[in-house]
């Protein structure tokens, strides 16, 4: 079964990863490397919020709310990247429900172990956000499926679960910055040393 992050990374890449890459000003391949980082962090957290009955409810409401008939993901990345401020494509805002107060750590963690830095970082995630969302309510929305706090959190629990295994720079992000928990899980320092080994070595 293909994973959400797989689903919508083959979805970004072409003519949609050249933009994002024109608007991070960064080459293509540390782009593909940072997106293909940062939608499993993404799709993790929102995994563990909604591993909460309330939390799957409120994604849910705001996916039905803001989401549900918005155009394909080339439409929301034109709006972001165009500018455009509504709910729809407000990634700050989307971020700080998924992230809550581990946001800044969760930019720092993808800006070291991506080379894209602080600032690059956070641009990237903002605009990830609300395409994520898109994509969401479009699986939750779009037809043969029931559209229930439950299904939600159970598709997105299963996401978290397949993220962590399959480690990765993703996973460990996942696990460095948000599930930080005690449990002896890799630390940021692991994941950088991950970071520079899964994009090809030192620059």
């Amino acid at each position: 079964m293909t994973s959400l992050t797989d689903d919508l990374f083959s979805q970004l890449s072409g003519p949609a990863l050249q933009q994002i890459a024109g608007q991070l000003g960064a080459g293509q391949a540390q782009t593909a490397g940072a997106v293909a980082a940062a939608l499993p962090m993404i799709l993790g957290a929102m995994g563990r919020n909604t591993a909460q009955p309330q939390g799957a409810e409120a994604l849910l409401g705001a996916l039905g709310r803001d989401h549900a008939g918005a155009g394909g993901l080339g439409d929301i990345l034109g709006a972001v990247l165009g500018g455009q401020q509504d709910r729809q494509t407000d990634g700050l805002g989307q971020l700080g429900h998924i992230f809550g107060g581990q946001l800044p750590r969760a930019q720092a963690g993808l800006g070291q172990a991506t080379g894209l830095g602080d600032d690059k970082a956070q641009l990237l995630l903002k605009i990830l956000a609300p395409i994520v969302m898109a994509y969401l309510a479009k699986r939750m929305f779009g037809g043969d499926g029931e559209a229930s706090p439950q299904a939600l959190g159970d598709l997105l629990g299963q996401e978290h679960a397949q993220v962590r295994q399959a480690g990765g720079l993703g996973g460990g992000l996942l696990g460095a910055v948000l599930d930080q928990d005690g449990d002896g899980a890799l630390g940021l320092g692991d994941v950088l040393k991950l970071g520079s080994s899964w994009l090809g070595g030192g620059r």
